[in-house]
């Protein structure tokens, strides 16, 4: 079964609009373990306008599944990442101003960049995953900078899933038995939501882990946070 990480950035949007601790993220974050996420992810940014630094350690004390933390390998985030020494990172090639991910890495450009970050975490034993497209100069590109994983970029995947399922999801059966080949493990992320997830899940069975957010948070507002990851978990059985 591949796993769901619950991206809870959105939660600490919500309780950023109105300032206090309401909704409180650390029960939210033990609540979706409750309710059988196998993982929570965070995307500190520096302009916390959703995940706050002090975030990032609280959450680090109470979760017992899997932390993820992602984000643009600046100083200041690989200080916080060495510091914390979460389970996993997933480096994104993010922009300060962008709303949210839009991009893949350029593993060619970046490699000497990306090496030497990674090279980093792997001296702490926390497991690395680069986010990337399905271009497979890239993804082979990705095995030379020593990343453990990818993080495959499911926008496009989105997009075009309501008009051709297959023609939207094949680049990403091909990129991910390519990293397979390279031995390297596969994430996926971006877009994923309850209408999509089952088709990617069954043609990308190589899927380690998920990382879903808007869709799930936003989901949970009709179903209720529980039956909503119920309801994820299920998309993602074989």
């Amino acid at each position: 079964m591949t796993r769901l990480s619950v991206n809870i950035n959105k939660v600490a949007t919500l309780r950023n609009a109105r300032g206090g601790k309401i909704p409180d993220l650390l029960v939210f974050a033990q609540k979706c373990e409750q309710f059988g996420a196998q993982g929570i992810t965070v995307h500190p940014r520096q302009d916390e306008r959703h995940i706050k630094k002090e975030d990032v350690y609280s959450l680090r004390s109470i979760i017992t599944t899997e932390f993820n933390i992602e984000g643009y390998p600046s100083e200041e985030f690989i200080s916080l990442v060495l510091d914390v020494k979460p389970d996993q990172v997933t480096l994104v090639p993010d922009s300060p101003n962008v709303i949210t991910s839009n991009a893949g890495w350029n593993t060619v450009k970046k490699q000497g960049f990306l090496k030497k970050i990674i090279q980093q975490f792997k001296k702490e034993n926390i497991r690395t995953s680069v986010f990337i497209e399905t271009n497979l100069d890239m993804i082979s590109a990705a095995k030379d900078t020593g990343t453990d994983r990818i993080e495959l970029y499911t926008e496009d995947y989105a997009k075009k899933f309501n008009a051709n399922k297959r023609e939207a999801v094949t680049p990403f059966v091909f990129a991910a038995k390519r990293a397979i080949e390279l031995k390297l493990e596969v994430n996926a992320g971006h877009d994923l939501n309850l209408d999509n997830l089952k088709y990617f899940r069954d043609n990308v069975p190589e899927t380690q882990e998920v990382s879903i957010g808007h869709a799930l948070i936003s989901d949970s507002m009709y179903f209720g946070l529980e039956n909503t990851i119920q309801m994820y978990l299920r998309q993602l059985k074989k």
